[in-house]
């Protein structure tokens, strides 16, 4: 669980940033920042035959490995379904990331965990404590802080007009996947039923491949694609950079990616949400360094409420963790005292 948290939390920071970079340097195409954050899955393909036999604990999901497989039907429409609702997705978070600063658009995209939490109630059966409340809570309040006080001025050449669109789209896309999580673990536990690293793979693989067919036929009918020659003249790191920029932020959402679909198969989507979130103000720290965003007294206090709503959840994991460990023995106890009794 260490790795894949590590995974989202970089993944996530490296990506956004070069995301924004790619705007900040003379990019301008939205459909070309859409199809690098599902084209690297051709990177995870080596994995298949690595991980192939091995075998992941399964925790609160509790899947069953000798459950019937799913027909390969089924399994086509999950991954065509789950694939169109990713390249939607990546779309809405382009167009917030073109029109928004990265400190706005990294906290705003917070609000993905109320909708995550929204979803999970209903599809996933999901059990809300006072800890987790109090993490939900406070997650969405920091988040609310930049959203509304905000200090940040537009990017060069973003219109009034524009920078709503902005807003509006990664409001919309981090609705879209709370609810894409979601589908995630219910489809694992109800559908997919496997505790392989393949079927993680199975399910980043698959719906990439349709999110990268779908944005490249949204490049091209766009025509967006006839700028792009202009663009690698005008980058302004130069051309080599423009094409390293577009490969190493495939990889790091690939990365990202990947600590996602495990953390869900491992915990919950709301707690890979919650790792998800929790690597957002980290964000507005290296915009400083790099974009000179500027940092204010309210950022520092997102990003406390953030990193406190955190805490509040990983608390709430190490208290199940710690029932469980005083519950095993005491109906191991129970079970060899009834066999006891039972010979007697």
């Amino acid at each position: 669980m260490i790795i894949y948290t590590i995974f989202v939390l970089l993944g996530q920071s490296v990506a956004t940033l070069l995301g924004r970079l790619y705007f900040e340097k003379g990019g301008k195409s939205k459909w070309m920042a859409t199809i690098v954050q599902t084209a690297g899955f051709p990177i995870l393909i080596p994995f298949y035959f690595f991980f192939s036999s091995l075998k992941i604990s399964i925790t609160e999901n509790n899947l069953q490995t000798k459950s019937k497989s799913p027909s390969t039907l089924t399994l086509t429409l999950i991954y065509v379904a789950f694939g169109l609702l990713l390249a939607a997705n990546c779309t809405l978070y382009s167009i917030g990331l073109m029109y928004l600063p990265v400190s706005t658009y990294s906290l705003l995209c917070a609000t993905q965990l109320a909708f995550n939490a929204f979803f999970s109630f209903f599809l996933n059966s999901q059990k809300f404590t006072p800890f987790i409340v109090n993490s939900l809570v406070l997650l969405t309040i920091s988040a609310a802080l930049l959203i509304f006080h905000s200090d940040d001025k537009n990017p060069v050449g973003v219109s009034k007009v524009k920078y709503t669109i902005g807003f509006l789209s990664t409001i919309g896309a981090s609705a879209m996947y709370g609810l894409l999580l979601s589908l995630t673990q219910m489809a694992f536990q109800r559908v997919i039923k496997r505790e392989s690293v393949k079927a993680i793979l199975d399910l980043i693989v698959y719906p990439a491949l349709v999110g990268t067919i779908a944005t490249l036929i949204g490049l091209i009918a766009s025509k967006e694609w006839k700028s792009l020659p202009g663009e690698i003249e005008g980058f302004g790191l130069g051309k080599s950079a423009f094409v390293l920029v577009l490969v190493w932020t495939a990889i790091s959402w690939q990365v990202f990616t990947i600590g996602v679909v495990g953390l869900i198969l491992e915990v919950s989507s709301l707690f890979s949400n919650v790792i998800s979130t929790l690597s957002l103000p980290i964000v507005p720290i290296f915009a400083v360094v790099f974009f000179y965003d500027k940092m204010d007294a309210l950022k520092v206090i997102a990003m406390i409420l953030s990193v406190w709503g955190f805490v509040s959840y990983v608390y709430q994991l190490y208290l199940d963790s710690f029932k469980k460990t005083i519950n095993v023995p005491l109906e191991e106890n129970f079970e060899v005292s009834h066999k006891e009794r039972s010979s007697q």
